[in-house]
């Protein structure tokens, strides 16, 4: 299954994060490691900008041999959808480029849900949320994001998914969590503010 990263180095709350190094390892990269652990991811697409304030990703992604794609930068919903176009896929695994600790087990936990439950629209272990931030794993069926696109508002197109937990009763969406979820009382795992990496820094064991 194809893996969508979506990643850009204009945040405002903690600018070029994504280019951030943790023990010599930019986050980003460290991102694409752990997706490419599950077995079941078969290619990893990072999505990002057309801007330039993302060229100095692109060089980074392109060092490290990885396939990328440029889109919009406000409208991530739009940027997401043509990446999964661009690769003729039917559904996708969307994950956040500030997830340096995401866990390969739940996305394999994910797709493994995925397959039992093919007709579903959304995999989610955000809607509810049952996992700390960080360890955020959606499966989206494309055409139903194709379909529903010209919906949504700003918020949605920025947030990808919003537009569906919103209207939910309309969509088929499936939310998991394993029987046991080591993840349970651990704290926000992602990295918004560079004041994160203090907190997180002792989950990295390299």
């Amino acid at each position: 299954m194809l893996a969508i990263i979506q990643a850009r180095t204009s945040s405002k709350r903690f600018p070029n994060k994504v280019l951030y190094e943790i023990n010599s390892k930019p986050i980003i990269i460290r991102v694409i490691d752990n997706v490419l652990k599950s077995r079941f991811i078969s290619k990893v697409i990072i999505a990002t900008s057309k801007e330039n304030s993302d060229n100095s990703l692109i060089s980074l992604i392109k060092k490290f041999k990885y396939k990328f794609y440029r889109g919009s930068l406000n409208n991530v919903a739009l940027r997401m959808l043509n990446a999964a176009k661009i690769n003729r896929v039917k559904y996708f695994v969307r994950i956040n480029g500030d997830s340096p600790l995401i866990d390969y087990k739940i996305i394999n936990y994910a797709i493994e849900t995925f397959k039992k439950n093919k007709n579903a629209d959304i995999i989610t272990n955000v809607f509810p949320r049952n996992y700390p931030s960080g360890q955020s794993v959606e499966i989206i069926k494309t055409n139903t994001l194709n379909i529903n696109i010209s919906k949504f508002n700003l918020h949605e197109k920025e947030h990808v998914t919003s537009y569906f937990y919103s209207n939910n009763k309309k969509f088929k969406i499936i939310n998991f969590k394993k029987k046991i979820n080591e993840y349970k009382n651990l704290p926000k795992l992602s990295i918004d503010y560079k004041s994160d990496l203090k907190k997180t820094i002792k989950y990295f064991n390299d």
